[in-house]
C-alpha cells in the first residue's frame, strides 16, 4: 500500500518510518527545516527499541502527491481546515483517512448511531468544512499511545508506546482497517482493531483533558503532576466529568481513573505534547482536548465545570503567549 503522511513530525515521522521498514511506499509531507532535512538525509527515528532510518519521498506540496490508499492524517486538529481543499487530491474511490488527532475528532458523532448521528461538533469544525471534504465512510480513527519528540531536524526520538489503536466510526472490523492494521505491524507497531474506537478515545481523552492543559499552566511534567496532591485531585475531578460525558453517550470506560494516574506516572517526567507547543509558541490543541469535551457535555446535560475553569485559564495562556 502506499501511505501518505501528513504532519511528518514526531508521531507521523516515527510512523511513516516504521511503515516504510514493514516494505510499505510512504510519502512524507513536512515544512522548513525538518522537510529540508528529510529531502537532504532522510528520517531517523533513535527509539529504545533500535534505530530505524529511511530515504523517503518528502514534500510540503500536497497536491503534487496524487492519489494513495491511505492517508494518516497526523497534523494537529486546528491544522485540518486550512489544508481541507488539498486533500482531495490524494484520494482514489477507497482512499481510507487514518485520523491521529489528540482528544475528540471531528467526525465523533459521524455513523454513530443514536440522537446525535451526524451531529457536527462546532469547537473542531465550525463551517462543516472537514466533514464536506472527507466522507465519514473514508475515515478509520485511531488513538495514538506513543511518547516522541523532535531531537532535531529529520531526527526523533521515541520516548516510549508502539500502540496504535485502529477503528472504524461505524463500529465492527473492515477488512480495509485490518489490512491498514497489518502493515503497521510489519513496521514493528503495535495496532489492535477496535470494534469500537470511541471507547479507546475516553480512555485517551481522560488523560488529555486534564493532564495537557494542566501541564501548560504549570509548566509540569506527567510524574510532578501526579505526585503533587492537590493538582492529583484536580485530575481526578476532571477525570470523573468526562467519565461521566462518556457515560451518558452510553460509553461505559474499562479503566478506572486510580489506573489512568499511575499510567501516567510510570511514563515519568515526560512534558505532555501541549506543553511541548506551549514552549515553542506554537498553538495548544485545547478545543480538541478540553473545548469539545465541554460542548458533548454541553449536549447531553452534563456540567463540567472543573474542566471549563481550566480550559478559560489554559486559553488566556494561549492568547497571551501567541501574542508576545
Amino acid at each position: 500500500m502506499k501511505f501518505a503522511v501528513l504532519g511528518a513530525g514526531a508521531i507521523g515521522g516515527h510512523v511513516g518510518a516504521a511503515l516504510s521498514a514493514g516494505g510499505s511506499e510512504v510519502v512524507l509531507v513536512a515544512r522548513g527545516s525538518h522537510l529540508a532535512a528529510l529531502r537532504a538525509s532522510g528520517i531517523t527515528v533513535n527509539s529504545p527499541r533500535g534505530r530505524i532510518h529511511a530515504d523517503l519521498e518528502a514534500t510540503d506540496d500536497i497536491e503534487s502527491i496524487g492519489p494513495v490508499d491511505v492517508v494518516i492524517l497526523a497534523v494537529k486538529a486546528y491544522q485540518i481546515e486550512p489544508i481541507a481543499d488539498k486533500l482531495p487530491s490524494l484520494f482514489a474511490a477507497d482512499t481510507a483517512v487514518v485520523t491521529m488527532q489528540n482528544g475528540i475528532p471531528w467526525w465523533y458523532f459521524a455513523n454513530n448511531g443514536g440522537p446525535f448521528d451526524g451531529r457536527r461538533l462546532r469547537s473542531l469544525d465550525p463551517d462543516g468544512r472537514i466533514a464536506a471534504t472527507i466522507a465519514p465512510e473514508r475515515i478509520v480513527g485511531s488513538v495514538v499511545y506513543s511518547a516522541s519528540e523532535i531531537q532535531a531536524p529529520g531526527v526523533i526520538k521515541h520516548v516510549e508506546g508502539t500502540r496504535y489503536s485502529l477503528g472504524d466510526p461505524a463500529r465492527g472490523i473492515s477488512a480495509r482497517t485490518q489490512r491498514i492494521a497489518d502493515a503497521f505491524v510489519a513496521g514493528g507497531l503495535k495496532a489492535p482493531v477496535e470494534s469500537d474506537i470511541r471507547i479507546e478515545i475516553w480512555v485517551k481523552i481522560l488523560g488529555n483533558a486534564s493532564f495537557n492543559p494542566i501541564s501548560a499552566l504549570t509548566r509540569a511534567t506527567l510524574a510532578e503532576m501526579c505526585d503533587d496532591p492537590l493538582v492529583a485531585g484536580l485530575v481526578e475531578e476532571i477525570m470523573r466529568e468526562c467519565i461521566a460525558v462518556a457515560g451518558a453517550l452510553g460509553i461505559e470506560l474499562p479503566i478506572t481513573i486510580e489506573r489512568r494516574i499511575e499510567g501516567a506516572r510510570r511514563v515519568g517526567q515526560h512534558k505532555t505534547s501541549m506543553l511541548q507547543d506551549l514552549e515553542n509558541r506554537r498553538r495548544l490543541e485545547l478545543d480538541a482536548l478540553v473545548g469539545a469535551v465541554a460542548e458533548i457535555g454541553s449536549i447531553v446535560g452534563v456540567p463540567t465545570p472543573a474542566l471549563d475553569h481550566v480550559f478559560a485559564l489554559a486559553k488566556l495562556l494561549e492568547e497571551r503567549t501567541l501574542a508576545t
